[in-house]
């Protein structure tokens, strides 16, 4: 009896220590979280802070948790999230390459279709035992020719139609479009929808020398205004462009030196795919009767772009797994893949092919699991949008919500490591942090971010969002900022 009575008073004694000791780390993020509350660096901004047990849902720090804020790119952590949860980590984008009608003396009387379905990654570099996008067009035109083709009397066509054909969301701003980061999501895409521009510097204040482009885009008008400043610079090019334009303008300054690259985004990459297979074929001695189109293509010329029924499929090229393509996007924070996985489940579960339609899908999926999303506004999957907006409690309640799923290893595993993966490799090293906690930054214009799990001291599994908007950098560093607060996180 006195043993058992020993036993007990040790067990309570210990909850009663530890509960202390939870107190006093509250206490003392608290302070600190009021403490940046009322500085000059956030005297006209907001910050948000909640914590929870990933387990239970409990809340252990709720600090304006309910405040709807910019989440910049920790918004990815919510449609990677749903892309799992509703498509299983094993799932696999597919695109192929058909033809209509039929073969006759060599001849092929119709037209060679590139069917996408949303596929981020066709043609990506980022890939093991994946071809990239040269690769890819060579190995489709080899199985062209395969068939006997010498002359197709048709067209290539690249079929984007798995999306909407308006793929911009609405709120991304015009000086973000053109620029690689700012591409949009096709139904079909091709090397992440990105070409290199290619500059020879000049004088102090000259005109920069337009060179290439890599992939060569002969069809599209270069406009470029870009000039000469010193070495040493940097890339200061904006490129401007929409996915209806037949022209990319080029602004802004690159550093006197050697040739200088910046990376721009390619307007209706399905366009491209057919473009470039023609040539691939016409190379390899396959005479093609029309010029190349797209379903985008079709729509500004106001033409039916319907494809026939009883398609051959000459090639069926799948996508990395969704567990592998969901890391690359945590990882690199890649805004295309994002937007992908927002609009991909909304397309399979019928609830429509774009962005506004994908974000009604979105919150249909989550309401069904009991998210509470008063104070979401969301605009895109990606977080490039400044009108995006969450609370860090929608975020972290995501986050513990995705502990049950069964996708939830692959889901933490893609999320990246404090001091040392992703784009958090440089962040807390040699720090209580580093190794320890996993998460996913954003950063957009006056909008900081970090969201994600730790581990306490007692083995048990936390979710956080942090959160700030609006500070002024004059009076701090947002990411040391934030890097105190991750580091403090670890002392529970």
């Amino acid at each position: 009896m006195k043993l058992l009575t020993l036993l007990l008073t040790h067990w309570l004694f210990s909850l009663q220590s530890s509960d202390s000791l939870t107190l006093k780390w509250q206490t003392q993020v608290n302070r600190r979280l009021d403490s940046l509350s009322n500085s000059q660096f956030l005297q006209t901004g907001m910050i948000g802070m909640s914590v929870k047990s990933a387990k239970t849902g409990k809340n252990v720090i709720s600090f304006q948790a309910k405040k709807s804020l910019a989440p910049a790119s920790t918004m990815k952590l919510l449609s990677t999230a749903t892309a799992l949860m509703t498509l299983g980590d094993s799932f696999m984008y597919q695109t192929t390459l058909e033809y209509s009608g039929s073969i006759v003396d060599s001849v092929l009387n119709g037209n060679v279709y590139i069917k996408g379905n949303g596929d981020p990654s066709l043609g990506s570099w980022r890939f093991k035992n994946q071809p990239d996008y040269k690769q890819l067009l060579d190995t489709w035109a080899s199985k062209v020719k395969a068939l006997g083709i010498k002359k197709i009397n048709g067209r290539i066509m690249g079929d984007a139609s798995f999306f909407n054909a308006n793929v911009i969301p609405s709120t991304w701003i015009w000086g973000d479009m053109g620029n690689y980061y700012g591409a949009g999501c096709y139904g079909l895409n091709i090397n992440e929808n990105l070409f290199w521009v290619t500059f020879q510097p000049k004088g102090y204040m000259e005109s920069a020398g337009f060179v290439k482009t890599a992939p060569d885009l002969p069809y599209l008008t270069k406009i470029n205004k870009v000039l000469t400043d010193r070495a040493g610079t940097g890339d200061q090019v904006m490129i401007y462009s929409t996915p209806y334009q037949d022209a990319v303008l080029m602004e802004g300054f690159v550093p006197q030196g050697n040739s200088f690259s910046v990376k721009g985004s390619i307007p209706d990459p399905a366009f491209y795919m057919a473009f470039a297979l023609g040539k691939k074929c016409e190379e390899l001695g396959i005479q093609i009767q029309e010029g190349p189109t797209s379903t985008l293509e079709l729509d500004k010329r106001y033409l039916t772009h319907s494809k026939p029924n009883g398609t051959m499929t000459i090639a069926t090229q799948n996508s990395p797994s969704l567990k592998e393509l969901v890391k690359a996007c945590n990882y690199q924070s890649i805004n295309l893949y994002a937007e992908a996985f927002l609009k991909t489940p909304s397309v399979l579960l019928n609830m429509g092919n774009g962005t506004s339609d994908a974000v009604k899908g979105f919150e249909q999926i989550w309401r069904a699991k009991g998210l509470n999303m008063q104070g979401l506004k969301m605009k895109d999957g990606s977080g490039l949008s400044p009108s995006n907006a969450v609370t860090t409690d929608i975020m972290t309640d995501v986050l513990s919500i995705m502990t049950t799923e069964k996708s939830f290893n692959s889901y933490y595993e893609s999320i990246p490591v404090v001091g040392v993966s992703g784009t958090v490799a440089n962040l807390a090293k040699k720090s209580k942090a580093a190794g320890n906690i996993h998460a996913k930054s954003g950063s957009i214009e006056g909008v900081r971010a970090y969201a994600g799990y730790f581990t306490a001291s007692n083995g048990e599994l936390y979710c956080f969002s942090i959160i700030f908007n609006k500070y002024d950098s004059n009076y701090g560093n947002a990411t040391k900022e934030l890097e105190k607060l991750m580091i403090m996180l670890t002392d529970l």
